[in-house]
């Protein structure tokens, strides 16, 4: 048989009236705590949506950057290697190492630069043009400086400058625009 004393009786009434008192929220604790938590949702998502937005615009720009870089990097290395430099400011052409006849010029037409008509470098040779840029880079502008072409000019070696302004595509219609220069230097005397 089970003996309990009065004070525990008292005891596990005013412990469950105490505990019953105090086991919820009220309606209002309720609202304010989820009118909270959607507020800092609400921060929370928007940082978010901001840092996808910035990270597909350096995602862009690096895209964009390297395949430019790589198209200066091919022109300015077969440039150097040719030899019989020629052409005007818009278009270069020089006898490849190989022997073979090249021309960098501006274009924009997409079915030359893959479908981008805002303009890309194309490399000529013989019957077949190839794209140097991809279509994350608009071509505005390409020029090409050539010094030291003529005989009898004491400056050395023939020298060609070129400058290339453009924009390059970081997503939603947004761009960054460019410029660049650079030079190339005939390794061989071409006499």
């Amino acid at each position: 048989m089970y003996v309990t004393s009065p004070h525990s009786q008292y005891r596990d009434k005013q412990t469950r009236t105490i505990v019953g008192a105090k086991s919820g929220f009220t309606l209002i604790e309720l609202m304010v705590a989820v009118s909270l938590f959607a507020v800092v949702m609400m921060l929370a998502s928007g940082a978010y949506l901001v840092m996808i937005s910035v990270s597909r615009q350096a995602q862009g720009i690096a895209t964009g950057t390297n395949n430019i870089s790589f198209a200066l990097e091919s022109m300015t290395r077969a440039i150097e290697n040719g030899t019989g430099y020629g052409g005007n400011s818009s278009s270069f052409t020089f006898t490849s190492a190989s022997g073979a006849s090249v021309t960098y010029t501006r274009s924009a037409l997409s079915s030359q630069c893959d479908g981008n008509t805002s303009g890309c470098i194309i490399k000529k040779s013989g019957a077949t043009s190839v794209p140097l840029t991809g279509p994350s880079v608009e071509i505005t502008s390409l020029t090409f400086t050539t010094t030291g072409q003529s005989p009898g000019l004491s400056d050395g070696q023939p020298h060609v400058t070129i400058v290339i302004f453009g924009k390059v595509l970081i997503g939603h219609g947004k761009s960054r625009s460019f410029t660049l220069e650079s030079g190339a230097t005939m390794r061989s005397i071409d006499l």
